[in-house]
This record gives C-alpha cells, sequence and structure tokens, in this order.
C-alpha cells in the first residue's frame, strides 16, 4: 500500500488505493476521492469486482510458483558499450503520437537496466496508460497479456534519488514496501518534488514529444482497476474503457547497444 503525504484524508486514500490496485503506485491524488464521491457504480460493485481480480491473480500466482521460484535474483548484466555511455533512447509509438525518452544511467542504474531489457522483450508494446491525472502523473506498464507479469515479477533494489520527478522525467512506480518496483512507470506531468523524499528515483526524461504525452486521454482518470488489469490484461481495459491511450511499440533507437543474455 502506497504511502500518502495527504494525512487529513488518510483513512479515505488507503481505500482509494484498496480499490484502484495501487500496490505498485504513486500516491492517489483528490482527483481520485472526487470521482469516487461522483462515481453512480455502487461500492459494492467496485469491491465486488476488486476481489474476483484479487482471486484470479491468487490462482494465476499459485500456478506459477514453481516458475517464479526458477527466477534469479535480478543482477543487471548489459553490454559493456552501454555501461560505458550510460545513456541510451527509447523511442515510444503511440495512439496519439510519438514521444522519445532518453535514459541516463548515472541517475538510477538498476531502474535503467530493467527499463532496457523490458524495452527490448516488447513488454510495452498494445499497453495502455491505464492512470492518467492531469497535472501529476501518466502511468503505465502492466501487460497487454496478463502472463508477463510473472517473467518480470522480481522486485528490484531500492535506489537512492540522485534526480528528482520533474515535469517530462520517467520513473518506476513502486509501494512503501522495500525493493517493491517491478515493471510500472510514471511520466511526470509536473513538478513533483515531494516524491522525491518517498524514494521515487527517474532515470529518463522525455527528450521529444512532451506535446504527445500531455495529449495521452484523461478520461478515465484512476478508475481502472489495477488488480484487473494484471488478472485480463487488455481484455479488461478493451471493454471497459473503450477510448483509452496506448503504446503501440517502444523500441531503443540507438540499438548497437545491445545487452548480454539475461533472464530479466
Amino acid at each position: 500500500m502506497s504511502r500518502f503525504s495527504l494525512i487529513s484524508v488518510c483513512t479515505c486514500c488507503l481505500f482509494i488505493g484498496c480499490t484502484s490496485g495501487s500496490d505498485d503506485s504513486v500516491p492517489p491524488t483528490l482527483q481520485a476521492l472526487k470521482e469516487m464521491k461522483d462515481s453512480a457504480v455502487p461500492q459494492s460493485a467496485v469491491a465486488a469486482e476488486y476481489t474476483a481480480a484479487m482471486q484470479t491473480m491468487k490462482q494465476n500466482d499459485s500456478a506459477a510458483t514453481e516458475s517464479k521460484q526458477a527466477i534469479p535474483k535480478e543482477v543487471p548484466q548489459l553490454s559493456a558499450d552501454l555501461v560505458s555511455s550510460g545513456i541510451y533512447k527509447v523511442e515510444f509509438l503511440t495512439t496519439e503520437g510519438k514521444f522519445v525518452v532518453e535514459v541516463n544511467r548515472e541517475w538510477a542504474p538498476i531502474g535503467a537496466d530493467r527499463f532496457y531489457k523490458l524495452v527490448t522483450d516488447g513488454f510495452f508494446d498494445d499497453s495502455g496508460f491505464f492512470r492518467v491525472v492531469p497535472g501529476f502523473v501518466v502511468q503505465f506498464g502492466l501487460p497487454a497479456d496478463p502472463a508477463e507479469n510473472t517473467k518480470w515479477s522480481q522486485g528490484l533494489m531500492d535506489e537512492s534519488v540522485k534526480q528528482g520527478n520533474k515535469r517530462g522525467y520517467l520513473t518506476f512506480a513502486k509501494s512503501s514496501a522495500p525493493n517493491s518496483r517491478t515493471t510500472q512507470l510514471f511520466i511526470s506531468l509536473g513538478d513533483n518534488d515531494r516524491l522525491d523524499g518517498m524514494g521515487f528515483s527517474a532515470f529518463g526524461r522525455v527528450i521529444e514529444g512532451m506535446d504527445v504525452v500531455d495529449r495521452i486521454n484523461s478520461e478515465y482518470g484512476e478508475r481502472p482497476q489495477q488488480p484487473s488489469i494484471k488478472a485480463q490484461g487488455n481484455t479488461y481495459l478493451h471493454s471497459r474503457f473503450p477510448n483509452l491511450s496506448y503504446v503501440q511499440t517502444a523500441r531503443v533507437i540507438n540499438d548497437d547497444l545491445a545487452p548480454a543474455a539475461s533472464t530479466q
């Protein structure tokens, strides 16, 4: 469960965090509280959907226990060229247009290396921008195929914050638990300095197409349920949130810097 700076609404935030499945997330906002208050969906229905999704996830996790145990601890193993240069770029083609991220390993090398491996594995292809809060964050990183979640379930070691969460900067989402970063990411839509003290370490920044990031559809806010996305993938998103924006492809565009063979 995420930590919250809005102490006066802590109980409500905990409830919102639970129903939105933000176990791997940046803190909820007042916008989430407003959406819940104004929602025409009965709370019993929201709770039932969340419970069903959690049961499906537990069944999937149980079936994949042996596979998870076989995954070795994350040890970044990238090519000498990439380690030496410390910089690479990733081009995102989305339903709203193209944007480019420049990654700097000096800021957060463990996160930067995991991101490289996710991109080169095609993990982000067809994935939805499932959480969009204007002025705060655009969040993504739950795969179109829920089977991919198991492959990348190994949490990353926490890193010190060397670069703050400024507008356009890219950061792994996490919970308040240690070493909880996995695949979810967010791009800051504003200067989110308060996240720096909570251990959110940026590792890259948008250098081209920030106007495209600003166009990512925000009409669903924080309503998509993360447990449902994890359990059902795009089947859930397509049926419930038809106007959601998506990543079409994400590719390293200076791919002469190829990583060494690795499981993660």
